[in-house]
């Protein structure tokens, strides 16, 4: 965790920037969040990074608490929801195990680019669904680097998995295919309630999917 959180802090002020090739997929993605998202909601922005998609998504809620592991990232996450004077999101460094997240707790869990880095999905996966009210959502987009991409874009991941074999980059990424994902998320088991492929030099999947009621069928 130690080396992790390390590695993020290092990459903080760069990380807007590094995004920005994909913006499209960022836009895309927080569009079909917000169709999921209700006034009322109380929201966990999981892996927030600085803080990009609690600030969009904040208008649709009545509060988004971003976590993430890079004390830097949170530094940079608070900066920008106060320029941008977003009053109803709140940051902190913490991991989705805190023992502070109650369970039932969170309408919905964003995900955002993230689910491919962790050290344990499964138990990742177990977390949100233990988090979440029944009824609540999990709103995740991840990149599919197990499926197409540009040339470009091939070759940066094939260099990020030979830093990642001689522990210069010491997080987890994995070749994710959206079927993967799909087994993923059915066991816990959460119901998709929405999927789309989106592609723009990589191909990244959204899904939302919820988490069912008591008594209702998965």
């Amino acid at each position: 965790m130690t080396e992790a959180r390390e590695f993020w802090n290092k990459s903080a002020d760069n990380y807007d920037k590094t995004e920005e090739r994909f913006d499209v997929i960022h836009r895309r993605s927080r569009e079909l969040a917000k169709g999921h998202l209700n006034e009322t909601d109380l929201v966990l922005d999981y892996g927030c990074g600085t803080g990009t998609t609690a600030c969009e998504l904040a208008g649709q809620v009545r509060e988004i608490r971003g976590i993430d592991i890079s004390d830097k990232m949170i530094e940079l996450a608070e900066m920008k929801a106060a320029a941008g004077d977003v009053p109803n999101v709140t940051f902190s460094q913490g991991d989705i195990f805190d023992k502070d997240l109650a369970p039932g707790s969170f309408d919905a869990i964003l995900a955002f680019n993230m689910l491919h880095t962790v050290p344990d999905p499964e138990s990742v996966m177990n977390r949100v669904h233990e988090l979440l009210k029944p009824d609540g959502l999990l709103l995740s987009v991840t990149p599919c680097l197990g499926g197409k991409m540009s040339i470009g874009v091939r070759l940066q991941i094939l260099l990020v998995g030979v830093l990642g074999r001689i522990g210069v980059i010491p997080v987890p990424i994995r070749r994710l295919r959206s079927a993967d994902l799909d087994s993923l998320i059915a066991s816990v088991p959460l119901s998709v309630v929405r999927a789309e492929e989106i592609f723009a030099s990589a191909s990244s999947y959204f899904v939302a999917a919820k988490k069912e009621a008591i008594g209702t069928a998965p």
